[in-house]
């Protein structure tokens, strides 16, 4: 029996439209109610998982900035943190504004920006649909560099990076590959969301990386859980579907993928589930641990 289960949220927890069907919230329920721990890892920042967190009745822990921080519910705070440093931000952001490439700096409290657009327009849509104290915080600014130069006690988790064009996109990716002490996410395929825009579903589509700290992962911050809650590695079911999950699945007791995941992340996977948009997660749940 598998006693702490980690759980990535877009493309797996969430559906599509970035939302938890409601079999799969039963499903989840059922799991805490048996005494599993439910763990939420992903790459969004601290409000927008804690508000999915509560969602789902979890109040343990959760993985916030693929691994730079994992915070405890219980206590409302931090329990451990490896963020991104201030000059290492500014480096990036500078090259993405000479080569007018869209980026987003993840902090722990918003997502700084200077337009709506790509991910951050699949999250600005999520949170109309929201109560005001469970939408992803989100700062449109007109000058992110002057922004982050000034904040005075900045915890940065990532940056996203993201285009439309995979030449383009790539010829960044080379530049910033050159920067010392972070990591960039090996990300090869082209991201799709679907916005729903009254009874449209509108697309969003465009290839993406993200960057830390060289030394942040999901699994390292499962690592710091396991002793503290004096697990060991059997005793962990990982859940994902993209390359910032690898580790993860790699790693752990049971490592699930996706249906239509990341071809990498199928090949190293014990199991495939199905997919996030017909309850993949609720049936990996319920056949091993219900």
């Amino acid at each position: 029996m598998y006693k702490l289960v980690v759980i990535d949220l877009d493309g797996t927890l969430l559906n599509r439209y970035g939302e938890i069907t409601k079999k799969t919230k039963e499903v989840v329920t059922k799991c805490i109610n048996k005494g599993i721990e439910i763990v939420l890892a992903s790459g969004r920042p601290i409000d927008s998982i804690k508000a999915i967190a509560k969602e789902l009745g979890i109040n343990g822990y959760f993985i916030a900035g693929n691994g730079a921080l994992v915070y405890d519910l219980k206590k409302d705070k931090i329990i451990y943190e490896n963020y991104m440093k201030k000059e290492k931000v500014l480096e990036i952001i500078k090259i993405c504004e000479e080569n007018s490439i869209a980026y987003n700096v993840y902090t722990d409290k918003t997502i700084l920006t200077t337009s709506l657009k790509f991910n951050v327009l699949y999250y600005y849509k999520e949170n109309l649909k929201k109560e005001e104290d469970k939408k992803t915080n989100i700062s449109v600014l007109n000058n992110v560099y002057d922004y982050v130069k000034n904040m005075k006690d900045g915890k940065f988790l990532k940056i996203t990076i993201c285009d439309e064009s995979s030449s383009i996109f790539n010829s960044i990716i080379r530049k910033i590959k050159e920067i010392s002490g972070i990591e960039v996410l090996e990300v090869a395929h082209m991201s799709r969301k679907m916005i729903q825009q009254g009874t449209e579903e509108i697309p969003v589509e465009y290839f993406y990386t993200e960057i830390s700290a060289s030394d942040v992962d999901k699994w390292k911050a499962i690592e710091f859980l396991l002793e503290k809650l004096d697990l060991n590695t059997e005793d962990v079911m990982a859940i994902g579907d993209n390359v910032n999950d690898k580790r993860m699945i790699e790693k752990a007791g049971m490592g699930v993928a996706m249906k239509g995941s990341t071809p990498e992340i199928i090949k190293i996977a014990n199991y495939v589930t199905d997919t996030n948009n017909n309850d993949g997660v609720a049936k990996v749940l319920e056949s091993f641990l219900l």
